[in-house]
């Protein structure tokens, strides 16, 4: 149970106490007020999760106390007490912003079940408000296509990991895992499966890019904040940390993260325990972490870049995600599944490859990886004329490209101009290529527009 705050306000002071000494019993932190405007200043500097309200208090009407509570902090659950059991005071409070409404006297099993619901609301509406919703759909270790034996040594491993997790004593958390892989190569995907496929897939999956966000933009979504925390703080906030308690806490691009959210991370990590921004009290959270990087962190601990405590305690366990040109016989897997794919979303099946196009693909060392490919397959399905994807179809950036060696041209090239010496370099690539101007331009590592330009500027200058 994660330590949710309860306060209760109550002028029964032996309620009050008895309340306190159960609800503490059952892993909550519980403070308690016997005046509304106690109550209020409580609140304030508490900041609850859950309020236990009693209507009929000694300075000032608890419907008052209710409202003003809401206007100030939205996020707090208030669970109305009081001896009055008619119809027409829940209706009035319910209407006020009350979550619950429970009459005196009250079972101290069925407050704490009350209290527990609305606890596990409060962090469902912050999940939702993040990445909850779209996420089962289209995880799990049955994305990570592919055959090819450093795939297959992938699967086996997260298998292992998830099999191993099972074994966890419920309430243990499983270890930090750090996934390392080349931009678009995958990382994402493997977080999914561990979660998806793991004992917390009921539970929400929260993806935070450590490089979308200014450091200081970042400590709040992660942590949240009190109201009054800085000057917009005008409300309490949940921050992505609470919402995936239950579940996890995927950090993307790891690699970017600021040294001072590293030092805060650290301590989240060890210690379970999250602070909000602004909040004096510190609330235990059950999430498992997950991180991803492209950087080379080693180097980055050995330049003083990237915190040595932090990067240990994440790579407790750590995957490797093979790049696409390591994957023997899986780019013509995964470029007939996008071709499939994206032909049914676009409405056009039976696409495939011709012999030329296949040949392109296989040798291309595709730098953007997996996400490349698919990015390339689906402007070839929207370029193509038939059913038949051809070279010219295939929007491959060509690797960096290096001129020959004078060794490589034409006898007597090397004691040419520069002028003469790209129209050599044309010549042969337009050879090479059987005057396909498209091709050529792709061997010479240029567009087709400017390879159209420079023969027009020859043909020009022998006008």
């Amino acid at each position: 149970m994660s330590q949710a705050g309860v306060l209760v306000i109550e002028d029964e002071g032996v309620l009050a106490s008895n309340i306190q000494r159960y609800l503490q019993r059952e892993g909550f932190e519980v403070r308690t007020a016997a005046t509304g405007q106690d109550g209020l200043r409580q609140c304030e500097a508490f900041g609850p999760d859950v309020v236990l309200l009693d209507l009929g208090l000694p300075d000032m009407p608890g419907l008052d106390v209710l409202a003003r509570i809401r206007s100030r902090d939205s996020l707090a659950k208030l669970i109305i007490l009081t001896a009055h059991g008619s119809t027409q005071v829940a209706v009035d409070a319910m209407k006020a912003g009350a979550y619950d409404y429970l009459s005196k006297p009250v079972a101290l099993a069925e407050l704490k079940r009350a209290v527990e619901k609305a606890v596990g609301l409060g962090r469902l509406e912050g999940a939702l408000s993040y990445y909850r919703g779209r996420d089962a759909c289209g995880s799990g270790l049955a994305q990570l296509l592919g055959e090819s034996p450093a795939i297959l040594a992938l699967k086996r491993s997260i298998t292992r990991l998830l099999e191993a997790e099972a074994r966890l004593a419920p309430g243990d958390p499983p270890p930090p895992v750090l996934i390392r892989g080349e931009t678009g190569s995958g990382k994402e995907l493997v977080a999914r499966a561990l979660h998806f496929d793991g004992t917390r897939r009921d539970g929400p999956f929260v993806e935070v890019n450590c490089a979308a966000l200014p450091a200081h933009l970042l400590e709040g979504e992660l942590f949240g904040h009190e109201r009054g925390a800085f000057t917009d703080a005008r409300e309490r906030r949940l921050g992505l940390v609470e919402a995936a308690h239950g579940g996890t806490l995927f950090l993307d691009e790891i690699g970017d993260l600021e040294p001072a959210l590293q030092v805060k991370l650290l301590k989240l990590i060890e210690d379970r325990t999250v602070r909000r921004l602004g909040s004096t009290r510190d609330r235990r959270v059950d999430v498992r972490f997950l991180a991803a990087t492209h950087h080379p962190l080693e180097r980055m601990v050995q330049e003083g870049r990237f915190r040595a405590d932090f990067y240990y305690r994440l790579r407790v366990i750590m995957l490797e995600v093979p790049p696409l040109r390591e994957r023997d016989g899986d780019v013509m897997r995964l470029a007939q599944h996008f071709l499939a794919s994206l032909g049914q979303r676009y409405g056009r099946p039976g696409l495939r490859l011709a012999a030329g196009a296949r040949a392109l693909a296989e040798r291309h060392p595709w730098p953007g990886n997996v996400r490349e490919l698919r990015n390339v397959m689906e402007q070839a399905v929207l370029s193509a004329d038939g059913d038949i994807i051809e070279i010219d179809n295939l929007a491959i950036m060509p690797p960096a490209w290096q001129p020959p060696r004078p060794a490589e041209l034409a006898p007597g090239a090397a004691s040419l101009s520069l002028t003469e010496t790209e129209r050599l370099l044309i010549a042969q690539a337009l050879e090479q290529n059987d005057g396909n101007v498209t091709r050529a331009a792709r061997k010479l590592g240029i567009s087709r527009d400017t390879l159209r330009y420079r023969l027009g500027k020859q043909a020009r200058s022998q006008e």
